[in-house]
């Protein structure tokens, strides 16, 4: 991920900066995009759109895949009370979100990021709960339609299992992929072309964690931080991104 500016920038149609393959143009992740402080479900369109509003860097979103092999995206392992692994897209569909959506597909979230060229897309892969097959299974089908719709340059990856991580690297050597898991060193990850996107307790354990894997060169992103005095102590650590339920608390830190 390239040196990244810690200002923010106001979203308008003046902002300049164009999406890049590399990272995020700030520090700010809205995890599972901007819903906390707006009403939005998480993990909606409606969620992601506000992220980009927001401007903020990044918004971070979680994919799982159907019975019949749809793609979609939620954070539990079930949709409103249905099983999405076992379910096929159809009855997934007899469930709405508070705010009248739909459980959105990939295909659709990603094509509603594309409609903008400043916020990226930072997709958790979730671990099948079935098997390993079926996770390394939806990983080549998330590869393969990012490539598809040309979204490389939207697109960080980020997953808690580790041979989805090299999977991913495997399928795009170029794609920018974090490790969630937090027990790889920063220089394992380096060496297997990885970033750290890790709970934000390990670095509180381990206060050089952070200071050692900018020497090492990889990137950082610490999840899921709301606390501002937390918030203050990683940026004055030179964190590269911070995942956030409070992505206008951290926008306004930046904006200082």
């Amino acid at each position: 991920m390239v040196s990244m500016a810690t200002g923010l920038l106001a979203c308008t149609a003046s902002k300049q900066s164009i999406v890049s393959k590399n990272h995020p143009p700030n520090k700010v992740i809205a995890h599972r995009g901007a819903f906390k402080n707006t009403g939005f479900p998480e993990n909606s369109i409606a969620s992601l759109q506000a992220a980009i509003k927001l401007g903020c860097g990044g918004s971070e979103f979680d994919i799982h895949m159907t019975s019949d092999e749809v793609l979609v995206i939620n954070h539990d392992d079930k949709f409103l009370g249905l099983p999405i692994e076992t379910s096929i897209y159809t009855q997934l569909l007899q469930k709405t979100l508070p705010n009248g959506e739909k459980i959105p597909t990939l295909e659709n979230y990603i094509k509603t990021g594309m409609s903008q060229h400043y916020t990226k897309l930072i997709a958790e892969i979730k671990t099948s709960v079935i098997s390993k097959e079926r996770s390394l299974q939806l990983t080549q089908k998330v590869v393969d339609l990012v490539k598809k719709l040309k979204a490389e340059d939207w697109v960080t990856y980020i997953s808690f299992d580790y041979d989805v991580c090299k999977k991913i690297k495997q399928l795009d050597p170029g794609a920018p992929v974090q490790y969630l898991n937090g027990d790889a060193s920063a220089e394992k990850l380096k060496a297997d072309g990885l970033d750290a996107d890790y709970h934000y307790s390990v670095f509180e354990k381990d206060k050089n964690w952070i200071a050692n894997a900018k020497k090492t060169g990889i990137i950082v992103n610490a999840w899921t931080v709301n606390d501002p005095e937390i918030m203050d102590e990683f940026l004055a650590q030179g964190i590269d991104l911070i995942t956030t339920n409070e992505p206008e608390l951290l926008l306004k830190k930046l904006k200082k």
